[in-house]
């Protein structure tokens, strides 16, 4: 989730960089994506359905998971009585059923990643567009995410994270 935010703030740097860099002056600020994401009600509403939705599947995942090798218990303890086309009969249904719960599984799983992304969406642009409303505000040429491994040092002075969580808070104007 980082990277993302990560990828989408510095496409929006780069226009910031370019505007400002043909101007002749080059200012940099910093901001902490983390601290920003956190404090948004809507990350945090987000977080916690994602997280109740996997919860869900992992439940559900957990009784199917039991009542198949339920199955291949029972299978087991009959398979030396069953005639050999009666175990093939058998094999071929629990492969069946493992099949299903596996699709089962990569299905939800797909419909969790496509509903974080519809969530993380508006809060991604609700984000850039504060760091972009800030930035010009601030009149400054570069932003770049505090947490990121290429910050290795920023005065206090550059940091506008709480700019932007006010910015995001009061609404952009």
């Amino acid at each position: 989730m980082k990277k993302i935010f990560l990828g989408i703030i510095l496409l929006g740097i780069i226009a910031i960089f370019n505007n400002s860099f043909a101007q002749g002056g080059l200012s940099i600020g910093v901001v902490d994506v983390d601290a920003i994401v956190k404090e948004m009600p809507e990350a945090t509403k987000a977080d916690n359905e994602l997280k109740a939705m996997q919860q869900k599947l992992n439940d559900t995942l957990l009784v199917m998971q039991e009542d198949f090798m339920a199955k291949v218990e029972e299978y087991q303890k009959q398979q030396s009585l069953m005639p050999p086309e009666k175990q093939q009969e058998q094999e071929q249904a629990l492969k069946m059923l493992e099949n299903q719960i596996l699709g089962y599984r990569d299905q939800q799983l797909q419909n969790i990643q496509q509903k974080r992304e519809d969530y993380l969406d508006p809060i991604r642009k609700k984000m850039v567009k504060a760091i972009e409303d800030v930035a010009k505000e601030e009149k400054l040429s570069l932003v770049l995410d505090k947490a990121s491994p290429s910050v290795l040092y920023s005065l206090d002075k550059f940091d506008i994270t709480f700019r932007v969580l006010d910015k995001i808070k009061r609404g952009s104007e």
